[in-house]
């Protein structure tokens, strides 16, 4: 949605809006959260700042594209919804999965 944001302040079009939204959740589809030590430090500080980097660079390519994609915003939506009720619940932000378990502390 910051993509979509950002696409829209720079003067983008509504489809070009649309567009650097669905670029910007796609490329994130399935992603865990698993915070080591139950903190919202690692990895989610790091993934939060190359996610806005992400969204700068889908507001580019909707603004800068021809305007034809493969995907639409709503497919994708409908994808995330699916795929976060299809993910086990210990990479929903528990501290029981992922690198919230294979990360030891020092």
């Amino acid at each position: 949605m910051a993509a979509g944001g950002l696409a829209a302040v720079m003067g983008g079009t509504p489809a070009q809006v649309e567009n650097a939204a669905e670029i910007g959740i796609e490329h994130n589809l399935g992603l865990t959260c698993d915070p080591v030590g139950g903190l919202v430090q690692i990895p989610c500080i790091e993934r939060n700042a190359i996610a806005s980097v992400k969204a700068i660079t889908a507001a580019r390519m909707a603004l800068f594209g021809d305007g034809t994609h493969h995907v639409s915003l709503d497919t994708a939506i409908k994808t995330m919804r699916e795929t976060g009720a299809d993910m086990a619940d210990k990479y929903k932000e528990t501290s029981r999965g992922g690198l919230a378990l294979n990360v030891v502390e020092c």
